[in-house]
């Protein structure tokens, strides 16, 4: 159960929950305990007034007068305090009972009403005070402190307030963990359902994005791979039936003439053995292919950059390829300044180069033309293969780059493919802009050689 993330989730939530709830039990418990020293504090200040107020009246009418002790008496009470006098020898002077019996009727109901003396609960001792005046003993006083009725009131408003305050926060806490745990994690459930999907086989699978948080991007990116799996394997089955198609061509003619020969229909001559030459060579050129793309696979590894001049490196290009241009009536042409140098792998860059070369010459007509152009790019070498031929259709244009995917008739469609590792195991990258009727050009950037 605890494994479940909607679990861990709600316990989480519930926890921090919990804390914030206990830290306001916490704090509220702290200023009740300040609150209840300021009590105390101010209690004892009203003791010392009353003190001061009987010694006063002492010296003033010099004993203690019956009304004068009536009044301060009554005073106390007001205060909060509940009194004994006595005088020196011990004689009980007065009491706050005695003091509020004396009142007339009516006045004694407003200070009963006011201090509700009557209806508090007397749980408090007697604590004596003695009384001086210029340093002798004058009398004594026990004081005892009437429970505070408003002020016990508002602690027990405050204690029902947070009462129920944790109850509707605290159940108002838990359904919001419930709630905001079941949505972080239901878009989880549903990437863990669609991922279960596309591993049975459904590549179809996709989940739907919602919100714009990290959840979101993560669903955005699973989309992503899975589209990129559909396609791929789409390639994969494009490349069974392309693999199929073009082996079966060259073994049913290699065949056929074998046939031809073992039955005595077709003669044994160097026509006939030239041709299945030629067949042979052609299931040689897709093995070859697929090794190409093999060894293009692992040219991280593999791969043995070095130093050296680009436009002699160019020049030997085109030069070896331009025969194949002039037979098919296409121009090439080599732009790149002098001194420029790249730190590549040169048997790398030149399958790279003739790569492009081959694919621009496919898609120029006679009359055409082919560039290769190279220059310093900001912190790059940049070497560009233009033509003006058919160019690549917009939809196509996406996957170019894909393994075995052929924008149009003949070969593997592993070119490319082949370009695209070999770019990106010398860090470098390369970028293609066409329109479709007009031409291509493909555009490579490799680091510049470090100063």
């Amino acid at each position: 159960m605890l494994k479940s993330l909607w679990t861990k989730f709600l316990l989480l939530l519930v926890i921090v929950s919990l804390i914030a709830l206990s830290s306001a039990m916490l704090l509220r418990e702290l200023m009740i305990k300040d609150f209840r020293k300021y009590l105390e504090g101010e209690t004892v200040d009203r003791i010392y007034w009353v003190i001061a107020a009987l010694e006063s009246s002492y010296e003033l009418y010099g004993g203690w007068h019956n009304d004068i002790v009536i009044e301060n008496t009554l005073w106390a009470l007001m205060l909060g305090l509940d009194i004994k006098l006595f005088d020196s020898a011990g004689n009980l002077i007065m009491t706050t009972e005695r003091a509020v019996d004396s009142l007339p009727p009516l006045v004694k109901k407003r200070v009963m009403d006011v201090s509700k003396y009557q209806e508090r609960e007397m749980e408090n001792r007697f604590i004596p005070y003695v009384l001086f005046l210029r340093g002798e003993e004058i009398g004594n006083i026990e004081v005892r402190f009437l429970p505070p009725t408003k002020k016990m009131l508002y602690i027990e408003r405050s204690n029902r307030f947070l009462l129920i305050s944790l109850i509707v926060l605290g159940g108002l806490a838990i359904f919001l963990s419930i709630l905001f745990s079941k949505r972080l994690t239901d878009p989880i459930k549903k990437l863990t359902a669609s991922a279960s999907s596309i591993a049975g086989g459904n590549l179809k699978s996709r989940v739907i994005i919602s919100g714009r948080d990290e959840i979101a991007t993560l669903s955005e990116t699973f989309n992503r791979m899975a589209h990129s799996l559909q396609i791929q394997e789409t390639l994969r089955k494009k490349l069974t039936s392309n693999i199929a198609h073009e082996l079966r061509t060259p073994i049913s003619s290699i065949r056929a003439e074998l046939e031809g020969m073992i039955d005595g229909i077709i003669p044994v001559n160097n026509e006939q053995l030239q041709s299945l030459y030629d067949e042979a060579g052609r299931l040689k050129s897709i093995v070859e292919a697929i090794e190409d793309l093999s060894r293009a696979e692992a040219s991280s590894i593999t791969i043995r950059k070095k130093h050296f001049d680009l436009k002699p490196f160019l020049h030997n290009i085109t030069s070896r390829y331009s025969r194949m241009f002039m037979d098919k009536g296409v121009s090439i042409e080599l732009h790149c300044e002098s001194g420029l140098t790249a730190n590549a792998d040169p048997d790398s860059l030149s399958q790279i180069i003739v790569n492009l070369l081959s694919n621009a010459l496919k898609a120029t007509e006679k009359g055409g033309n082919v560039w290769v152009r190279a220059f310093k790019s900001a912190d790059s070498v940049a070497i560009e293969v233009a033509d003006n031929g058919c160019g690549i259709k917009d939809e196509d244009l996406p996957f170019i780059f894909e393994r075995f995917y052929k924008a149009s008739e003949g070969g593997l469609g592993l070119g490319l493919t082949i370009v695209k590792e070999l770019v990106t195991a010398h860090n470098g990258k390369i970028e293609v802009k066409s329109e479709y009727g007009k031409g291509s050009v493909f555009t490579i950037f490799l680091p510049l050689p470090p100063s």
